[in-house]
């Protein structure tokens, strides 16, 4: 039984903002596949939920003008995923976000809820950790942004205050253009399953061999998705190679420090680093255009 004491629907972010402040034990509800897993299984009591699922401000994918592809936070997974501009611009957060759940899940849950719980293993937060997303979070005091990487303070913690609201993700061009991406996730049932291990690279390619940028972006590597800004900077300017391969795996384990949980141990999530870096280097560089 869901222990629900109020239910209030906001028409706008400003009447959500308004309905926060003056309900300071409240809870933001969007697509809900995290906060009714929580009211089921006792870990809330006497909830008062503010659903946002209805504004559609906080709805779409679009482009500016100046080609900054705009995510509403309220956007669903498989919207995302489906949308032309994620697919011809960035297809490697449509991976990402198409391993989120079944499809069930994936048609309700949000990437703004995805990224303000806070969890190392969010399928979408290391993809928009290597695009150096931007967010935009709106409260009683104004509109503020902040990158991705400044948002996660911790396990379960974020820099959002109880009255306010995360409403877009800003991806500019000089963080997608000319990059190829590739997203692998290791869990036990795959999609079904959160991640043992979420790994992302983005690579941009000179000429067809040699590496002018790259990211590597991980989850559940660290308390807080993270990059491996080390091992990124070792290898630009480096032509592609088997070695330079190993490399990256190589330089990655000296960066993380996952931990052991029931779902696996540290050594096998080191050991999914190294692979899962490689893999994703040499899949993100042909997806460039490279040739070995």
């Amino acid at each position: 039984m869901y222990d629900i004491i109020a239910y209030e629907e906001a028409s706008c972010i400003e009447e959500a903002i308004k309905l926060l402040v003056a309900n300071p034990n409240a809870t933001l509800i969007s697509g809900g596949s995290d906060v009714l897993i929580k009211l089921h299984e006792g870990r809330m009591q006497d909830a008062h939920l503010i659903s946002i699922h209805g504004i559609k401000e906080l709805s779409g994918v679009s482009m500016l003008e100046d080609e900054t592809i705009v995510i509403g936070s309220g956007t669903s997974f498989s919207k995302i995923s489906k949308h032309p501009i994620v697919q011809q611009f960035i297809p490697v957060l449509g991976e990402a976000v198409d391993m989120i759940g079944g499809p069930q899940i994936r048609n309700i849950g949000t990437i703004g809820g995805n990224i303000c719980n806070g969890v190392t293993s969010a399928d979408s937060a290391s993809t928009l950790f290597a695009f150096n997303a931007r967010l935009e979070i709106q409260g009683p005091d104004g509109v503020r942004t902040v990158l991705i990487k400044e948002f996660y303070k911790g396990p379960g913690k974020v820099d959002l205050q109880h009255e306010e609201i995360l409403t877009t993700i800003f991806i500019t061009p000089d963080n997608y253009r000319g990059y190829g991406g590739h997203y692998i996730k290791y869990a036990m049932r795959n999609a079904m399953d959160i991640a043992t291990l979420g790994c992302v690279a983005l690579c941009k390619v000179k000429g067809i061999n040699q590496i002018e940028d790259f990211r590597l972006a991980l989850g559940v590597a660290a308390p807080i998705p993270m990059r491996c800004t080390e091992t990124e900077q070792l290898i630009k300017g480096e032509n592609f190679t088997e070695e330079l391969i190993e490399k990256v795996g190589k330089t990655a384990l000296k960066e993380v420090n996952p931990r052991t949980s029931w779902r696996a141990s540290k050594d096998f999530r080191l050991q999914l680093v190294e692979e899962l870096s490689k893999r994703a280097f040499r899949q993100a560089f042909k997806n460039a255009g490279g040739e070995q």
